[in-house]
């Protein structure tokens, strides 16, 4: 999980990744449409593409000539994960630091 992990936080480091994602949250759409709003050649945008479904952040599938990319629902499930383990452990850290701090001010009185 770790490497997985630190595979979606790299690819979501990118802001034209991260743009994607946004996009693709109002569904599946083909490649050429999402690289409409960058200014790059398309090899270089599927690059990105790539980078996206490595992480297993989307998926695309050729329909015809033309590859759809969707949003993979529950790709970002680690990292909500890892995230809330986080914020629980650095809740409680504040908790006792203010509990501490509470005890040093009433000592002071």
């Amino acid at each position: 999980m770790p490497n997985n992990l630190d595979l979606t936080f790299k690819t979501l480091a990118d802001p034209t990744r991260r743009a994607v994602l946004i996009r693709l949250t109002s569904g599946p759409a083909p490649v050429t449409d999402l690289a409409a709003p960058f200014d790059m050649a398309l090899p270089s945008f599927m690059q990105h593409v790539r980078l996206l479904e490595d992480a297993g952040l989307v998926t695309t599938q050729k329909q015809g000539r033309t590859r759809i990319c969707s949003l993979e629902p529950d790709a970002l499930t680690d990292v909500e994960n890892w995230l809330s383990r986080q914020r629980s452990a650095w809740n409680a850290r504040f908790d006792r630091l203010e509990t501490y701090l509470d005890g040093e001010t009433s000592d002071d009185a």
